[in-house]
């Protein structure tokens, strides 16, 4: 895929058929097959994502968040992969990739998370699990769960989504 002139795409792996809207930021990650990513998004290096993934506009998927097949990132979610930001060290020193801990995230296949939604550093989401719009995710989401609020909390579970 060759970028555009509204795209910033540097080392990255891009499958057939993917678009890439305008004003995007991707580097050093991994995109599969018949994707969508939306406008102003950014996805680290580091990161990876599966076969027909939707990720809506100004969305923030950093190094360390892995999303399986068939999964749909609604507008402006947010993932964090350090639960104990710094701006300096113990010395009082600026902050350099030695000096944290990076607290992987995945979303696995077929997963909704709904616009504005945080998701911590450490969390899986299920398989086919729901997160409601603006909901902030603390802990774990089990498989055909459906999780709304702040923090994110059950709301119900489902035989099958979809």
């Amino acid at each position: 895929m060759k970028p555009g002139k509204d795209q910033y795409i540097v080392n990255c792996k891009i499958g057939q058929r993917t678009v890439v809207r305008p004003f995007v930021n991707l580097y050093g990650c991994i995109i599969g097959s018949d994707c969508m990513i939306g406008t102003f998004v950014e996805i680290q290096r580091g990161a990876a994502i599966g076969n027909k993934v939707r990720v809506q506009s100004h969305s923030f998927i950093c190094d360390g968040v892995t999303i399986e097949d068939d999964v749909f990132i609604g507008h402006h979610v947010v993932f964090i992969n350090d639960n104990n930001p710094k701006a300096t060290n113990k010395k009082g020193n600026p902050i350099t990739t030695a000096d944290w801990k990076l607290s992987p995230v995945r979303v696995k296949k077929g997963a909704s998370i709904g616009s504005n939604a945080t998701i911590l550093g450490g969390i899986t989401i299920g398989k086919n699990a729901l997160v409601g719009a603006g909901s902030v995710v603390t802990k774990n989401v089990a498989d055909n769960a459906i999780v709304v609020g702040n923090p994110a909390h059950l709301l119900r579970k489902v035989k099958k989504r979809g």
